[in-house]
């Protein structure tokens, strides 16, 4: 880190203890990613009106190249378990900001349109005609909405290709207020 590690108690008698723990998670970010620029962590209790027991908040801000990253956890009375917490959470965000960063993020397929082409209802399965003209099959679970014993055919569609061991089918299939077909 190019600035040092700040550690604040709020309302809170201070802790080695503590104080030792959150030096740890902060040196398993370090090791998970070094480009961390700063921390500062805040040990703090809660005061909640008709609440019996303490309540501790930790407060994780992560200085990185491009972006803050801030977590903020309240937990019941185990500063260890909330500290637990607020780290496992700071390191999912510093995960997704280091996909982002590599340009690993993850793009969603578009939906496709289609007809309803053949029903067996007895078997539990199906066919879609896209827009293309080709034939996806797709299984009662596969249905989203309606339920697959409420498909017409006909029904205009729309649904997610994926590639099955039998090659492509229909997934996510659901009628509702779509785009015409070209």
């Amino acid at each position: 880190m190019q600035r040092p590690l700040q550690i604040t108690f709020r309302d809170i008698r201070h802790s080695d203890a503590i104080e030792s723990h959150i030096r740890e998670k902060v040196e398993k970010l370090e090791q998970f990613y070094d480009g961390i620029i700063g921390c500062r962590v805040v040990v703090g209790e809660v005061r909640r009106h008709h609440h019996q027991g303490k309540w501790i908040n930790i407060r994780v801000d992560l200085t990185v190249p491009g972006a803050e990253i801030v977590v903020n956890r309240d937990k019941a009375e185990d500063a260890m378990v909330a500290i637990r917490d607020a780290f496992d959470a700071a390191k999912r965000k510093l995960e997704d900001h280091v996909r982002r960063q590599r340009g690993d993020v993850k793009i969603h397929e578009p939906e496709r349109h289609g007809i309803v082409a053949r029903l067996f209802p007895e078997e539990g399965y199906g066919f879609i005609t896209d827009d293309d003209g080709a034939e996806l099959y797709f299984h009662r679970y596969n249905v989203v909405h309606p339920d697959f014993d409420q498909l017409i055919l006909g029904e205009e569609v729309v649904f997610l290709e994926e590639m099955a061991e039998e090659g492509p089918q229909a997934n996510r299939v659901s009628v509702g207020k779509h785009h015409p077909l070209a």
